[in-house]
C-alpha cells in the first residue's frame, strides 16, 4: 500500500511525463536496493488521443530488473506490470495497484531464487493512444521485439499485473479462447493456495503483446470499478487483501 500511495501521490502519469520519469527512478531505486541489475529501454510512442485526452509524442521507457548473472536463453519467466496512467487519473487501482504487487514479489526473492530465474518489468505507454492493438502495449510491444530468437525460446511464461486492488476473486484471463494452458496452470495454482480465481479472456493489457507473437501470458486482473480512469482513482480504491491474493497466487506460480 505504500506503493500505491507514492504512485497516486505523484499525480499521473502519462508515459512521456515528469511525472512518469519521477516514477521510473523512483522504482529503479528499489529494484537496485533489492539487488537486482536494472536497466532502461527507451520506447518512442506517437502523439495521439488516451481517453479522450491529447497526448504528444515523445520517449518512455521500460524499467527491466533481473538479478545478477541472469541468462536469457535458459528456461524464465517474465512478470509485468505497467507503471503509466491515463493523462487524468492518478491510477492507484491502474496500475499502481499492480506494480506495487511487482516490487513486493521482486523484494520477495530478494534473497532465494524462484524455481525460474524471473525477469521482473514494468512497462511505459501500456495505455492507448488511439483505437486498436497498435495503438496500445508500447512499451511491452517494444519489448517482445527486441527479445532474440533464443530468449523468445526460453520463455516459460509471462503474468501481466494489471488492476490487481479491487474484489474479491483474482481474474486470470488469457488473451485468446486457444491459448489457455498458462491460464490453467494459474488457476490450479491458485486452488492449491486457497485464493478464489475466476477464468476470463482479455486483451487489454501487456500480456497480449505476448500470446499475439505467440508466447505464452496471462493477466491477473480487470475487476470493473466505478472510479476507472479518472481523477477518483486513489488509494482508497485499492484492498489491501486483494493485492495480498494477487501476490499469493504469483508467488505460488513462481515457487511451483
Amino acid at each position: 500500500m505504500a506503493t500505491v500511495r507514492y504512485l497516486a501521490g505523484l499525480g499521473p502519469r502519462e508515459a512521456t511525463s515528469t511525472a512518469y520519469l519521477q516514477s521510473l527512478a523512483w522504482l529503479e531505486g528499489r529494484f537496485k536496493s533489492a539487488g537486482y541489475q536494472v536497466r532502461r529501454q527507451q520506447v518512442q510512442v506517437p502523439a495521439g488521443i488516451s481517453w479522450g485526452v491529447p497526448v504528444r509524442a515523445g520517449t518512455t521507457w521500460n524499467l527491466i530488473a533481473t538479478k545478477p548473472g541472469f541468462n536469457a536463453s535458459a528456461p524464465h519467466r517474465v512478470v509485468g506490470a505497467h507503471l503509466d496512467t491515463v493523462p487524468q487519473a492518478p491510477g492507484a487501482e491502474d496500475n499502481a495497484s499492480g506494480i506495487s504487487v511487482l516490487l513486493e514479489t521482486a523484494a520477495l526473492y530478494q534473497d532465494r531464487d524462484p524455481r525460474l530465474p524471473t525477469v521482473y518489468v514494468a512497462f511505459g505507454a501500456e495505455e492507448p493512444r488511439g483505437d486498436g492493438d497498435n495503438r496500445h502495449h508500447y512499451g511491452s510491444r517494444a519489448y517482445v521485439a527486441s527479445l532474440p530468437a533464443a530468449q523468445r525460446k526460453a520463455l516459460s511464461g509471462m503474468v501481466s499485473l494489471d488492476r490487481v486492488g479491487v474484489g474479491t476473486v483474482v481474474p486470470l484471463c488469457a488473451g485468446s479462447d486457444d491459448q489457455v494452458e498458462l491460464r490453467l496452470e494459474l488457476r490450479v495454482v491458485a486452488g492449491l493456495i486457497s485464493v478464489p480465481s475466476r477464468a476470463c479472456v482479455n486483451r487489454s493489457s501487456d500480456h497480449w503483446s505476448f500470446v499475439r507473437a505467440g508466447l505464452p501470458g496471462v493477466r491477473l486482473g480487470s475487476t470493473p470499478y466505478p472510479e476507472y480512469h479518472s481523477a477518483r482513482d486513489l488509494p482508497e480504491v485499492v484492498d489491501e487483501a486483494q493485492l495480498d491474493r494477487t501476490g499469493r497466487v504469483v508467488a505460488a506460480w513462481l515457487d511451483g
